[in-house]
């Protein structure tokens, strides 16, 4: 019994030692990163993966912020929407972080945008001229 269970193991990717304590797997590639091959049998075959480079941020003086509201698509909710965000995703979030508080409401960041929910044009044009992002509108 011990036979077709080491075959179905090693089809799987993984290994286990005599005494069952031991397992290692072999983690396989994100499928939805795979670049020009749609299926290979080989299993030594290695594909190759898109990789996007986060770029530096720009300083707060060149970012160029531009804010929007938009209420279609999300159940009737109006939400700010805040675009031309250049830089890494850590630092966006920083951002989006200090636009909730300083409103006082949630939102998110993600995908290269900062959405705060509710209308707050205004007020968010306000917080960021104040933080230094100077061509915001």
């Amino acid at each position: 019994m011990a036979d077709w269970k080491s075959a179905l193991e090693a089809l799987a990717g993984k290994t286990s030692e005599a005494n069952g304590h031991e397992e290692h797997t072999a983690t396989a590639p994100n499928k939805n990163k795979r670049v020009g091959v749609v299926y290979s049998t080989d299993p030594h075959y290695g594909y190759a993966e898109e990789e996007t480079p986060e770029s530096d941020t720009l300083s707060k003086t060149q970012q160029k912020l531009r804010l929007s509201m938009e209420k279609a698509g999300r159940g009737g909710k109006t939400v700010t929407l805040i675009r031309g965000f250049v830089g890494t995703e850590e630092d966006m979030q920083a951002l989006a972080k200090l636009l909730k508080q300083r409103c006082g409401v949630g939102g998110t960041a993600k995908e290269g945008e900062i959405v705060i929910q509710g209308d707050h044009r205004t007020k968010l044009l306000e917080i960021l001229h104040k933080e230094g992002y100077t061509q915001a509108k």
